[in-house]
């Protein structure tokens, strides 16, 4: 938390929390960490990492010595998917980051004047552990998680998601009363490479960092323009603009200035507030962090008006602090692979349990008709890493339904088919060659089993 005891009204800091505070300072000095990492959560998250890694470490070796030649292309992509599903049934910890100085990120969210979180990233591997790494927040504050090719949204679908999150404030006043002065919170990522701008940037836009970050804050604004134009007066929701360095993963925040409105030239570097902070006190190293934020929105220090935002910025900003450490400590400050390695595509619905660096390719989508172009850069990134392999394209179909409504499981079975057959048709030719696997699953939420599809589940329909 971005926070002391001294000043604002969301100043508060419980006794628990100091102590905490000062073990984590004491054990950051010991080992050489930004004063405000969490160390303990950084060496959690590495090892997640490296377990991840792990399961993928010798697949190469274990196709060459199992197949002829003519069957190695297709099987390792097998292997690949494979590995894959048995790392979401896993079920990692994504807990971790549940507390910020002893004190509840729902808590906190609350305070702050926000009631949900709905994060939309670019679908670029490199930001597929946005939340639990680049982030940090944990999922119980997450409503909804989603990428696309350059953070491109759907606004319509994203109406809809804020409207089934205020008819449970209503129905159930979940995770709060419908009356609580609280806003829906829509946070668009968008990337790109400090090192590398025209050729490791963003590929939905170009390469060009400015374009990739004044097309997603104009869907920001057609996003809050569409509720308060279809929901009418005080259906206001809070946006926020956020970019990615990939080479190493700090933030920059776009701070919504007094009346909220952000700009594409207007942010906090988090490079830069590693370097201010790194030598100071923990509570200078916040008040370094607040101060910031406060120049970058235009507004004194203790403005009540904005403090809110203020403070969610202030704590992203540190949350990402001790990822920017992370990278320094693991790996001398830059990803040695600031391009792609992804090892498969994920087509239909989100996959958030194997949360770490270039894993995979999201092209989120109801139908290939709404999301082939997004699919179609993650078929020519992934051909780039796969073909000098001589090694298929890696493709998972994976719808979720609710095991609590009739049919569902039947429903999530053929539209995955349906996914399933249309990219076999879309890319006929590589598929043909043997160039791109397309395997399908369904799942029936958070912790249940992947489900594998069969081929012939469309044509038959014999399932309820």
């Amino acid at each position: 938390m971005i926070a002391t005891a001294r000043r604002g009204r969301f100043a508060h800091v419980s006794q628990a929390a100091r102590i905490r505070a000062a073990t984590e300072q004491a054990v950051s000095a010991t080992r050489g960490s930004h004063v405000l990492a969490d160390v303990s959560l950084s060496a959690a998250l590495r090892r997640r990492a490296e377990a991840i890694e792990s399961a993928f470490a010798g697949l190469d070796e274990t196709v060459r010595n199992s197949a002829e030649a003519q069957f190695r292309s297709r099987l390792a992509a097998s292997y690949i998917l494979g590995t894959f599903c048995r790392l979401v049934e896993r079920g990692f910890d994504r807990d971790l980051a549940r507390f910020s100085d002893g004190e509840s990120a729902e808590a906190l969210i609350h305070r702050w004047g926000f009631h949900a979180v709905d994060i939309t990233p670019c679908a670029d591997g490199r930001l597929s552990g946005v939340v639990d790494y680049i982030l940090r927040v944990p999922p119980s504050i997450v409503a909804f998680r989603k990428s696309y090719a350059g953070a491109m949204f759907d606004v319509e679908e994203s109406v809809r998601n804020w409207e089934s999150v205020e008819l449970r404030r209503w129905r159930e006043a979940r995770p709060n009363a419908a009356d609580a002065p609280t806003r829906y919170l829509k946070i668009g990522v968008y990337h790109y490479s400090g090192s590398d701008p025209a050729h490791e940037g963003c590929a939905a836009h170009g390469h060009d960092a400015e374009r990739a970050a004044a097309a997603l804050l104009l869907r920001l604004e057609q996003f809050a323009g569409a509720i308060e134009a279809t929901h009418c007066c005080g259906a206001a929701v809070a946006t926020l603009l956020v970019g990615v360095d990939t080479d190493d993963d700090a933030i920059r925040v776009h701070v919504p200035d007094a009346s909220g409105r952000m700009s594409v030239q207007r942010y906090v570097g988090n490079r830069e507030l590693y370097t201010l902070t790194r030598d100071l006190a923990r509570e200078a190293a916040k008040d370094a962090i607040r101060d910031a934020v406060a120049a970058c929105a235009g507004v004194a220090s203790d403005d009540a008006t904005s403090e809110g935002m203020r403070w969610l910025c202030g704590y992203l900003l540190k949350n990402n602090l001790g990822q920017v450490d992370a990278v320094k400590q693991w790996h001398g400050g830059a990803y040695a692979d600031r391009g792609h390695t992804e090892r498969l595509i994920v087509v239909g619905d989100a996959i958030d349990d194997v949360q770490t660096r270039n894993v995979f390719f999201q092209a989120q989508m109801d139908t290939l008709e709404e999301g082939g172009a997004d699919l179609d850069i993650g078929v020519r990134i992934l051909r780039g890493l796969h073909e000098p392999r001589s090694s298929a394209v890696p493709v998972l179909v994976h719808v979720r339904f609710d095991a609590r409504m009739p049919g569902a499981e039947g429903r999530a079975r053929r539209r995955a088919a349906r996914l399933r057959d249309a990219i076999l048709t879309r890319y006929a030719s590589l598929a043909g060659r043997g160039l791109l696997h397309v395997e399908a699953v369904v799942r029936g939420g958070d912790g249940a089993p992947l489900l594998p599809v069969d081929p012939l589940d469309l044509a038959t329909e014999s399932f309820a």
